[in-house]
């Protein structure tokens, strides 16, 4: 990112990276984790967190054959598994997979859990925004986006 960085002479950001500030930016550090993907996928996103200084307790992956499926994925899909992933021992739920959106979703999770649900697209937006010295806060998609 650094490279991109001094190249393009704008803040830059990038899915992972946003995910990172944005955990760090609620406080947490013992999450849980949805993804479309397979649990070779999964293995290497719970490396990134742990790598990080995150806990992973417990993900989910969703087994999505396709980069079409991905985008095909159902809302009850994605119910089932913020309902699998969630407990009293994790502080936060994540979804990465970019071609999953599930910005309202997560933002509606949140209220309901009373924890932070953070979707990726939405923390790649925040954080690019940041990146950028924007810090405007916007309403209705969580409070990555609303508080921080």
């Amino acid at each position: 990112m650094k490279e991109i960085h001094d190249c393009a002479g704008v803040g830059v950001t990038c899915g992972s990276f946003a995910l990172e500030a944005a955990l760090n930016a609620y406080g947490v550090k013992r999450i849980a984790f949805l993804s479309p993907y397979f649990p070779v996928a999964n293995a290497e996103v719970r490396r990134f967190f742990e790598d990080c200084g995150f806990t992973v307790v417990r993900d989910v992956c969703l087994r999505r054959p396709s980069p079409v499926q991905i985008a095909h994925t159902t809302d009850e899909m994605c119910r089932a598994a913020i309902r699998e992933l969630d407990g009293d021992d994790v502080e936060a739920i994540v979804q990465v997979g970019t071609n999953l959106s599930m910005v309202r979703m997560a933002a509606a999770a949140e209220l309901y859990l009373g924890k932070p649900v953070v979707a990726i697209n939405t923390a790649t937006y925040w954080h690019a925004l940041r990146q950028c010295g924007i810090n405007d806060k916007v309403q209705g998609f969580g409070r990555l986006l609303s508080h921080y």
